[in-house]
């Protein structure tokens, strides 16, 4: 069962096609510097890597950085070591998520992990975090290396907030929302934060892209959440169930538990928190949330946060790229169908 929620006529894919264009240029020395960044006469190293980097994903923070400098006319070149950069970061955590999770796919290909094993994975994940602060310091910007790094040691506290959430049931929406703003949302915001400083913007501006950039990731990490019990394989890149697997206590489950009956608790205890489960138990918790509009009100949730993030664009003037920005708020919450 998936979530149902009234569309408009435009695919989600449609919604980015305004920014890819926008930034295609810049993207395509993005990629040069991302590939050129990954080589390194120690062979697995470009294996793995290339491996998670050309398996697809959208390069949806990079982007974001490139369009924030275009939202304020920066006419340097230094947000494309930046934007490589952000995508260098978002790649570590990756290749690390995936060990720490125990995950067998991601992007819809066997995750890096289980072809080279996890010290391979978290070893090169470490190399692309190194590359991404020599990028960073060539680009001569203090406030952005600032910036950047303080969002590195916000992501690693976020996924150890995680860890330490995971399989309690305990937790409430603040402290998942506060999860997630540290290991999702703190990069994208980060991201559109750089682009703005870069153009020697006004406090008030980098405020507004960074609030964007938050916002964003919130609403784009609970349409996630949603996609885990709601969605397929195919639109996740990987298996539907796999934080339900893993014990991981999202928005979804936090409001199924709080409704539930007692019985239901119970459940989810057992399956959760003691890890015991067993055939049909992932059919039972999509069963209890869509009985509790839990996967429902998660999307509702999301939509908030994609207003507050369109609400922080409204300190600009009308452009093109304003528009591409607000369009990508809508491509992220779409995702759904």
């Amino acid at each position: 069962m998936g979530v149902v929620i009234p569309l408009e006529e435009v695919t989600p894919e449609r919604r980015v096609e305004a920014l890819t264009s926008l930034v295609a240029a810049d993207m395509e020395r993005v990629n040069q510097a991302i590939l050129g960044r990954a080589a390194s006469h120690v062979t697995m190293i470009p294996d793995i890597a290339n491996h998670l980097i050309s398996s697809g994903g959208k390069r949806l923070r990079p982007m974001l950085t490139l369009a924030s400098a275009g939202l304020c006319a920066y006419e340097g070149s230094g947000h494309i070591k930046l934007a490589a950069a952000v995508e260098f970061m978002h790649t570590a955590t990756l290749l690390h998520d995936d060990v720490v999770d125990g995950s067998d796919m991601r992007r819809g290909k066997l995750a890096a992990r289980m072809l080279w094993g996890n010290e391979a994975s978290v070893l090169v994940g470490d190399f692309l975090l190194g590359q991404a602060f020599k990028m960073m310091v060539e680009v001569g910007s203090l406030a952005c290396l600032d910036v950047l790094s303080s969002a590195a040691v916000v992501i690693a506290e976020g996924e150890v907030m995680q860890l330490s959430a995971a399989k309690d049931m305990q937790t409430s929406e603040d402290d998942y929302l506060a999860v997630i703003r540290a290991k999702t949302a703190a990069l994208f915001g980060a991201a559109c934060e750089v682009g703005v400083i870069l153009g020697q913007r006004p406090k008030a501006e980098i405020a507004a892209c960074r609030s964007y950039g938050m916002n964003l990731g919130i609403s784009f990490q609970l349409i996630d959440d949603a996609l885990d019990y709601g969605g397929t394989s195919a639109k996740l890149g990987k298996n539907v169930g796999d934080d339900f697997r893993e014990g991981k206590v999202t928005l979804p489950v936090v409001l199924a538990f709080r409704r539930g009956s007692e019985k239901e608790r119970a459940f989810w205890r057992r399956t959760l928190e003691r890890g015991e489960t067993g055939e049909g138990d992932l059919e039972t918790a999509i069963a209890s949330m869509h009985a509790h509009r839990a996967l429902e009100d998660t999307v509702e949730r999301a939509r908030h946060y994609g207003a507050m993030a369109r609400d922080a664009l409204e300190l600009f003037p009308a452009s093109a790229w304003k528009t591409a920005l607000i369009e990508v708020v809508d491509f992220c919450i779409e995702r759904v169908h």
